[in-house]
């Protein structure tokens, strides 16, 4: 059966097919005029000699010079600016046919970055750490964009050619191996994507059509999507098709969709909520669970709302105010967006609440932020909670983690409490042994120029948060990347194995105790004393008691004390008796304890 091919290129007048034996040059290629068809689209068939076979292929508007790779292109094996090479999902013999998909209530998110998560940095490489992550106690790994970038190494997010999977990890057909190996574990998959801009380099999808918006609307990664704008329907079908294809052709279960408060979309749909009427139709068709996640900084209930409640019926999405909250109440660090958090009663507000800006004043933002949850309606585990992402490291000047500047007593208590929060827990790749390697803002950019634009913007970026420009590492120095890996040797070292028996214990816990993945916000209450900062706070009765002072404290404990079912500490320091009405902590401790009605 002959290979056919198609593009949308509206106001092109000439559109021509440049094809040829995969890794054959431009000149020995075959140049053949595609037909017109509606709204757009051209389309031909491959010559008969390369019907069966693989192909390097692009497309000349126009009679221009140069050849463009394919929009939706699944192969670049040279490069963003080259020719596409063809690729077949269908090849794939999957070996988990049978895979049922794992719900996110419950669920434990790992965090990770194939460039950096070992030191090969590819996805068969990943494979042999995932056996690590069942043992944690992991449910979903969440993979940071893998779409084709300029450059060999960056975070992802600069990608151009959002259907083809970076070469350097091992291209689609390596992703399909990874995907199968994860399920084989009983692993789910996220795949993190970026559909609110475009890389600076390799993106020539403005010379095949309006894919931008002609308003020059921009945010603050580049040009804003032409989402509801003339000719907004196939700009928006390629990206509700790129959707379809990590659903059905690479079978991830979930998709975290990067920074949507940046979708400049006014339709009477809007984007997000087809994405997720996509969503439901594949995963009845699929016959298991497919969620969308989404990063937003609107702190907009509307977002994980049904489309009964008046929202777009999301999944879950990323609570960047529960990290803010146990960040600066951990470390003390105020500026810049910190600056309105850190106190008990901020975790407090967070975990009964959702947000902890819900209409109130944002002193970074200078204006009243968010609006109320109803609490209600929405259960807990629809909110992602974390002590680290990729963000809050690697947008630090010197993509520090927090266990660097905390101490081992002070860490384990921040662990207890996003572990045994009420929203879904998620870890950053390296956070469960506390890994002394930093994770820092990398890039590779072939072109000089555009390097040192990424550096300068670096720095500008930091002003606001007050850290010192000279510690900024240069994103295009190769150490930068090489920094970033993971040093697994580490992981059997004691300090090290201490904070992973932790997490491991932690995790063990929340799949033990029903109450502590109890979806109902109704469920929690908190105490605090803002003074001698401890937090008491109850989940259906299994109480999560933390000492974040310098010095021990005794918390009242309303409805008396109960077994001690995890401690940071030894079990002797903390002081509680049944039918006590308070437990003692050591200074930095937590301790989880059981209702009393278990004594």
């Amino acid at each position: 059966m002959a290979q056919s091919f198609s593009v949308w290129a509206p106001e092109a007048e000439r559109v021509a097919l440049v094809i040829g034996p995969a890794g054959g040059t431009v000149d020995e290629a075959t140049e053949l005029a595609m037909t017109a068809g509606a709204d757009g689209w051209w389309s031909t068939s491959a010559p008969a000699d390369l019907a069966e076979v693989e192909v390097d292929y692009g497309f000349r508007l126009d009679g221009g010079e140069r050849v463009l790779p394919d929009p939706r292109s699944r192969r670049q094996p040279a490069g963003v600016h080259e020719r596409s090479r063809s690729f077949d999902p269908t090849r794939h013999t999957w070996q988990t046919p049978d895979w049922t998909g794992r719900q996110l209530p419950g669920g434990l998110i790992y965090e990770l970055h194939i460039g950096t998560f070992t030191p090969e940095g590819t996805f068969d490489a990943a494979v042999e750490r995932l056996d690590h992550l069942v043992d944690l106690g992991v449910t979903h790994v969440e993979v940071l964009p893998v779409n084709a970038v300029n450059g060999v190494h960056n975070w992802g997010y600069d990608g151009v050619l959002w259907y083809a999977v970076h070469e350097p990890y091992g291209g689609p057909a390596g992703y399909q191996r990874f995907v199968d190996a994860c399920h084989a574990r009983g692993l789910g998959v996220i795949q993190d994507v970026v559909y609110n801009h475009l890389g600076p380099s390799g993106n020539y999808l403005p010379e095949f059509g309006p894919y931008l918006n002609s308003q020059g609307k921009a945010n603050t990664w580049g040009d804003s999507l032409n989402l509801d704008g003339p000719d907004s329907t196939p700009v928006r079908e390629y990206i509700l098709d790129n959707l379809r294809m990590w659903f059905l052709d690479f079978h991830v279960d979930g998709l975290r969709l990067d920074a949507v408060h940046a979708l400049a979309d006014h339709s009477a749909v809007h984007l997000l909520e087809e994405m997720a009427q996509r969503t439901a139709t594949w995963s009845a068709h699929v016959g298991r669970p497919l969620f969308l996640i989404a990063e937003s900084d609107l702190n907009d209930p509307k977002l994980i709302t049904s489309p009964q409640g008046g929202g777009y019926g999301l999944t879950a999405q990323w609570n960047d105010d529960f990290h803010h909250v146990l960040h600066v109440a951990l470390t003390g660090e105020t500026t810049g967006y910190y600056a309105d958090f850190g106190s008990m009663s901020a975790i407090a507000k967070v975990v009964t609440e959702g947000f902890f800006h819900n209409g109130t004043w944002s002193s970074f933002r200078g204006r009243p932020h968010g609006r109320p949850l109803d609490t209600r309606t929405v259960p807990t585990w629809a909110f992602v909670g974390y002590l680290q992402d990729h963000d809050q490291i690697g947008n630090r000047a010197t993509g520090d983690r927090i266990s660097d500047d905390l101490s081992p007593e002070l860490l384990a208590v921040g662990v207890v409490l996003m572990m045994t929060g009420p929203f879904t827990p998620m870890l950053f790749m390296g956070e469960e042994w506390a890994a002394s390697t930093p994770w820092q803002f990398f890039t590779s950019h072939p072109e000089p120029e555009l390097g040192e634009a990424t550096a300068k913007g670096r720095i500008a970026e930091f002003a606001r948060m007050g850290w010192d420009p000279a510690v900024v590492p240069d994103p295009q120095d190769p150490q930068t990347f090489q920094r970033s890996k993971l040093d697994w040797s580490e992981v059997e070292a004691p300090e090290h194995r201490a904070v992973l028996d932790l997490y491991r214990g932690l995790a063990r816990l929340r799949r033990e105790r029903l109450e502590l993945t109890d979806p109902r916000f109704r469920e929690i209450t908190a105490e605090f004393d803002d003074t001698e900062r401890w937090i008491a706070i109850d989940r259906g009765g299994v109480r999560i008691v933390a000492n974040l002072s310098d010095q021990a404290r005794m918390v009242p404990l309303a409805a008396g004390g109960g077994p001690v079912l995890l401690a940071t500490q030894a079990a002797g320091a903390v002081t509680v008796q049944p039918g006590d009405a308070s437990v003692t902590l050591p200074a930095a401790s937590a301790v989880v304890l059981g209702p009393a009605s278990e004594l």
